[in-house]
């Protein structure tokens, strides 16, 4: 049995105790989280990636150790503009703070069967077809464009969407019940908003990763390095979410960072036939964008950012 075969069975074990243990232990109740609790934990899953890294690049070598943390930076960052949809879907569907994690519990189980599929058939995809690497890096820069002048309104596409398909499998109730999925009403099987919610966050994340993954792809194409990364950055994105829903108005600029490293990778593709960026060098790019970004952010404050922050009170 190969190295990375028991890197395999060892992250699946690892991701599987984590999972029983955050709904079986440290959230068998539910309740809301709090920014310190947030903080702990998004500090905890960044350490857990950062001791990955450590041991792919013992046991892989540093060049794989490299791909996975910017895979994983890559994947992290992309992963907050999703967070702006997540606030946005909780305050539309009324949901408390203290069921918004039971949630995003299921979506990242929801993520872990996705990913592993998308990112097969986008490996198997670019082995194959190799041109198909220049639509994708045509795709990512139109995307990067189209960031630039994103509305929100889609959410409201989204919502009448799954509402209706939904409506077709059964009715929807007005009423939390406690944060069930499911509840009773007029003696028949209803969902609640609670389930609305989730299908539509599993619906975006679907869209979000026909972005994310062809970025990704640009920096490995080694189904492994891929996957972990991208699991170990959306393990870690929950907590994110709470340490970051009451300062999301903050990051006015951070779409166009979001929007240059998009454009950085998608050029990356496209001339990669005839220049290979050192993937040092795509490292620093991706960070040095984010990070001009945020401190943008943070020394030309915007006077309209209260609208975001105003959702999750």
């Amino acid at each position: 049995m190969d190295v990375q075969t028991y890197f395999w069975e060892w992250f699946f074990i690892f991701v599987t105790i984590m999972l029983v243990l955050d709904l079986g232990l440290f959230n068998k109740k539910a309740h809301e989280i709090k920014t310190k609790e947030a903080l702990i934990w998004s500090a905890v899953w960044i350490g857990f990636a950062g001791i990955f890294a450590a041991l792919v690049a013992h046991w892989m070598g540093s060049q794989k150790a490299l791909e996975f943390v910017t895979a994983y930076v890559m994947e992290k960052s992309l992963s907050v503009d999703n967070l702006f949809v997540f606030i946005m879907i909780f305050s539309y569907f009324k949901i408390g703070k203290i069921y918004q994690h039971k949630i995003l519990f299921w979506w990242i189980l929801w993520a872990l069967i996705m990913r592993a599929i998308f990112i097969k058939l986008g490996i198997e995809i670019l082995e194959t077809f190799h041109f198909v690497i220049y639509i994708f890096g045509g795709f990512l820069i139109v995307t990067a464009i189209k960031m630039l002048f994103e509305s929100k309104e889609e959410i409201e596409f989204e919502r009448k969407l799954i509402v209706r398909l939904l409506k077709k499998i059964m009715p929807i109730s007005k009423e939390m019940d406690g944060g069930k999925f499911i509840t009773m009403q007029n003696a028949k099987r209803a969902a609640t908003p609670m389930l609305v919610a989730l299908l539509m966050i599993e619906f975006t994340d679907l869209v979000f990763a026909l972005d994310s993954i062809p970025a990704v792809l640009a920096i490995s194409h080694d189904m492994f390095i891929v996957y972990t990364s991208n699991i170990f950055a959306i393990l870690g994105l929950r907590s994110l979410y709470f340490a970051l829903s009451g300062m999301m108005g903050n990051f006015v600029y951070l779409k166009y960072g979001l929007s240059a490293v998009l454009a950085f990778v998608g050029t990356k593709m496209l001339i990669s036939g005839y220049y290979h960026f050192d993937i040092l060098v795509s490292l620093g790019i991706i960070v040095g964008c984010l990070t001009i970004s945020i401190l943008a952010s943070v020394l030309f404050p915007s006077k309209d950012k209260k609208h975001i922050a105003d959702l999750v009170k």
